[in-house]
């Protein structure tokens, strides 16, 4: 991710002086600044700007800085504000906290990069607010593809495959890794087909031994084997009428597959044990981990079956190959476990956005799925920290046990993933290193870094080194 724009500030204050020499100050720190002499002139350009702070002073002729604070809360509620007053009072500081005020500071203002810091802390917590409510409306436009999320172009592609398959009955394989949403898309396309009031019945067709797999596909007859005490009946007549999802299809063996293709040709199915077949109508949705036309090649997989099966193709992307999209999923699943959770958790992190975007993510989105819940369950504040994160992905450094292994390490990642893997790894050491030999003195620490104190203290803080006050 690129780093954060410079935060966008209004300086408020009927002290002419003064707000100039404030919004000098905040520019040589870093930021773009308007300064008004007049809440009134303020409220005027209000919405014309794009803005993440203002600085306004509380007591002003006119307009009152208090004023302003509800005319920002009601037309730009994401732009945090910060209130100046001279007259530093419990009462009045209160007060513009509990209209919405993000902060106050007392004048005159004699710490200017205490200022700074506190403007930056505001921003960026405007920026992540923004950046919630985007996902969070990107969400909902998506919220009519029964559960898929995403807006990469691949996405797109396989949304628009959903929409134009779901009406035929031509038969649909899935093909992707574990963990893609094989089975969300299958759902997707029935949900959206005539056969909606059917049932969609899932079966795993690789976690079942054969015997069990055709007893529960076909069903079978009382007495047809040991334990058969009663007539069951199969998935196949279960789905009659609606959608039957042969999960990893691959992994069926062979004598399977000569029964499943009699069975989708015929329309027919017979119970194991049974001399009458009966008639079913189904649509099935085949999906796979395995490249199937490898396997028709190696003769694991019937090219008969693989054509009756595979009319169309979908092929869904690997998390990896979207991760643009990881920030919409990760939004999407703190609020699904945070309301499982009854946990108030409302924010990620941008670092944790960062972190999370550049991981290879082998287990796809059910993975990040299974890191967004721990981190719900893990955190103690209201947002999603790095230090909720699993070590490897908050750039806990990638050693097994020696140097050797931790290149191989890094050499098995993605280019941009182990730059930043390494580079947290080396600043977590560096830091831990020169801590140790000033026996934890920040201010000899931070000197022998040249670095200013309260940049190194950032630091550390970002990386949840834990040091005493010096």
């Amino acid at each position: 991710m690129s780093d954060p724009a410079p935060p966008r500030v209004m300086v408020v204050d009927d002290e002419e002086g003064f707000a100039l020499a404030l919004g000098r100050a905040l520019r040589a720190g870093g930021c773009e600044v308007r300064t008004f002499t007049s809440a009134e002139e303020a409220l005027h350009a209000l919405p014309e700007l794009e803005l993440d702070v203002v600085l306004s002073d509380i007591r002003m002729p006119g307009v009152s800085g208090l004023d302003l604070l509800q005319a920002v809360r009601r037309q730009k509620p994401e732009v945090e504000v910060v209130m100046l007053t001279a007259f530093a009072t419990v009462e009045t500081a209160v007060q513009a906290l509990k209209q919405g005020a993000y902060d106050y500071l007392t004048k005159p203002v004699e710490d200017i990069a205490e200022v700074l810091r506190l403007v930056q802390r505001a921003a960026e917590r405007k920026r992540l607010v923004s950046r919630n409510r985007e996902l969070e409306e990107k969400l909902e436009a998506r919220e009519s593809f029964e559960g898929l999320v995403g807006q990469n172009r691949a996405m797109r592609e396989v949304y628009q495959l959903v929409e134009a398959v779901a009406h035929s009955s031509s038969t649909v394989l899935l093909e992707g890794e574990s963990g893609t949403g094989k089975e969300l898309v299958a759902r997707a396309i029935h949900d959206r087909s005539p056969r909606r009031r059917a049932a969609f019945v899932p079966i795993n067709c690789g976690a079942l031994p054969e015997h069990i797999l055709e007893s529960e596909l076909f069903g079978h007859v009382k007495g047809a084997f040991t334990g058969a005490v009663a007539q069951k009946r199969g998935l196949f007549e279960a789905a009659s009428g609606g959608t039957l999802f042969l999960d990893e299809i691959g992994d069926m063996p062979l004598p399977m597959q000569v029964k499943l293709l009699r069975a989708l040709q015929e329309g027919e199915v017979k119970p194991v044990g049974a001399t009458q077949a009966v008639k079913v109508d189904v649509r099935t949705i085949g999906a796979t981990h395995v490249d199937l036309d490898a396997a028709v090649r190696k003769g694991s997989f019937r090219e008969d079956l693989f054509y009756r099966t595979a009319v169309i193709r979908i092929r869904l992307p690997p998390l990896r190959e979207r991760s643009d999209d990881v920030p919409l999923l990760a939004w999407h699943f703190l609020q699904k476990h945070a309301a499982r959770a009854n946990k108030k958790v409302q924010r990620i992190a941008p670092e944790v956005l960062e972190a999370l975007s550049v991981a290879p993510w082998k287990g796809n989105v059910r993975e990040l799925q299974n890191v967004i819940e721990r981190a719900v369950v893990l955190t103690r504040g209201a947002s999603i920290e790095l230090a909720d994160l699993p070590p490897e992905l908050r750039g806990a450094s990638p050693r097994t046990g020696s140097d050797d292994r931790a290149e191989d390490a890094l050499s098995g990642m993605p280019y941009s993933r182990a730059r930043i893997v390494a580079m947290r790894a080396f600043e977590r050491r560096y830091l831990e290193g020169l801590l140790a030999r000033h026996q934890g003195n920040i201010s000899s620490a931070a000197r022998d870094a040249g670095m200013d104190r309260s940049n190194f203290r950032r630091i550390l803080r970002k990386h949840r080194i834990a040091v005493a006050d010096d």
